[in-house]
């Protein structure tokens, strides 16, 4: 279970910040002006 929660959540921050998250809006990178 526990093998799980860490998979789930490397996942999770791996889709939030990894390459996948370059053609996503990424909110950090709205600030252009």
């Amino acid at each position: 279970v526990l093998a799980v929660l860490l998979a789930l959540t490397g996942f999770g921050i791996y889709t939030a910040f990894g390459p996948p998250s370059k053609g996503l809006t990424d909110p950090f990178d709205d600030h252009d002006d």
